[in-house]
């Protein structure tokens, strides 16, 4: 398009020159006592001649009085591709775990003085290279850099700082700093309350972790396994305040989330928690309405460890379950143990060997044991003992051979 165009340009010229060259006009000029009569064609010439001069004098001096501003401009522009190169250096080593590198070519980013938001973007990762070279001091102060370099990034900075603070376990003060940044902000952000029950979880504050958990829910922010986890461990620390008080404990279960009264594990541990405090009756309410509500074989098992005086009722209760779960070896095994406790010597034996069929166990065969040393037949409760250790030891040594396997991996 371009060669077409002086294409174009070319052609007129040469056919202006051709019309001016047949032109016998001229041009008198006269300014007393002179008198100068010139051709009308060199007078064409003498004008372009004169126009280009003044356009050339006239650039110059554009130029001239532009070149302070294009020599600023020009330092400008490799200042800016200087501390691009060394921010894109720092961002690059700190991602590949190279912090010594990392925070030296983000203090040399810094030192460049760029915009407010690269400023507080190259505080930030010199001060998380800091901290993980362990030099604290440092890192506080490239903290303090982003402060006074970009005053108005709050957020940023006070995450940054929040998050390096409770790594260091200074929850108290993280705290602090997720307050300010709770009342600079509208909206608290969703990673700030992490932070804040992270901080709760090592204060052992286990009410306020449970709130978060809430909020966190509600923000569809954890996983559904994970968040059940957090809450269980939650209640669970909270339980240890209470280990001797039933009320307590009744009082705690009866407050807790329709959802959180079928986590299965939880009521385990309260069950626990009100045998130990000698309150049998609670615990076994508490297995009921969990069983009920839905079934967990290894609370099902839990049910013979706080016998009633007979255990009648309680025998009734878990054959009805029976029925449900005719294969479950732990069932089994407590109205096994529940018959023993009542003295129906032969019903025991019979939940004892069907609950050993289903799933040999060490626990079984320790409660039939029992059970023939109490009917005079020593030589079978030792031959049970025996073969409860045996599966008792091969029970140890897979669980170590899995811590083992777990440490290594």
């Amino acid at each position: 398009m371009k060669a077409a165009f002086w294409l174009l340009v070319l052609f007129a010229v040469a056919v202006a020159a051709t019309v001016a060259a047949k032109n016998s006009g001229y041009v008198l000029i006269v300014s007393q006592p002179y008198r100068i009569e010139l051709s009308l064609n060199l007078m064409m010439v003498l004008l372009s001649f004169a126009f280009f001069i003044t356009y050339l004098f006239v650039r110059l001096a554009v130029i001239t009085l532009r070149l302070p501003t294009e020599v600023g401009e020009f330092r400008l522009r490799r200042r800016r591709e200087k501390a691009r190169k060394a921010m894109l250096e720092g961002f690059k080593a700190f991602m590949e775990g190279r912090y010594a590198k990392a925070e030296q070519a983000s203090a040399a980013a810094l030192q460049l003085k760029e915009s407010p938001v690269v400023n507080v973007l190259n505080a930030v990762v010199a001060a998380r290279s800091a901290h993980e070279l362990r030099r604290y001091s440092e890192r506080d102060e490239f903290i303090a850099l982003a402060e006074a370099g970009a005053p108005k990034e709050t957020a940023l900075r006070l995450m940054t700082q929040a998050e390096l603070l409770l790594d260091e376990h200074r929850s108290e003060e993280a705290l602090r700093v997720l307050q300010t940044l709770r009342s600079a902000v509208k909206r608290q952000h969703t990673a700030a309350l992490r932070l804040e029950m992270k901080a709760q979880q090592q204060l052992g504050n286990w009410n306020e972790v449970l709130n978060l958990l809430g909020q966190l829910e509600q923000r569809n922010a954890l996983d559904k396994t994970v968040l059940r986890q957090l809450r269980r461990h939650a209640h669970t620390a909270n339980l240890k305040g209470k280990m001797l008080d039933s009320s307590s404990l009744k009082a705690y279960w009866q407050g807790l989330s329709s959802a959180d009264k079928k986590d299965s594990k939880l009521a385990a541990a309260i069950v626990y928690a009100c045998a130990a405090a000698g309150d049998c009756a609670i615990a076994r309410q508490i297995i009921e309405q969990s069983l009920d509500s839905e079934w967990d074989s290894e609370l099902a098992q839990l049910y013979a460890e706080c016998p009633e005086k007979d255990a009648v009722g309680q025998i009734e209760r878990a054959e009805a379950w029976l029925e449900s779960h005719p294969n479950d070896a732990r069932l089994l095994l407590a109205l096994g143990k529940l018959c023993l406790h009542g003295e129906l010597w032969g019903k025991a034996q019979n939940y004892l060997d069907a609950s050993l069929s289903v799933e040999p166990d060490y626990p079984a065969h320790l409660a039939l044991a029992q059970l023939n040393e109490k009917i005079g037949r020593p030589e079978r409760a030792r031959d049970h003992y025996t073969k409860g250790l045996e599966l008792a030891l091969k029970r140890l040594e897979v669980l170590g051979q899995k811590q083992l396997i777990a440490e290594s991996g």
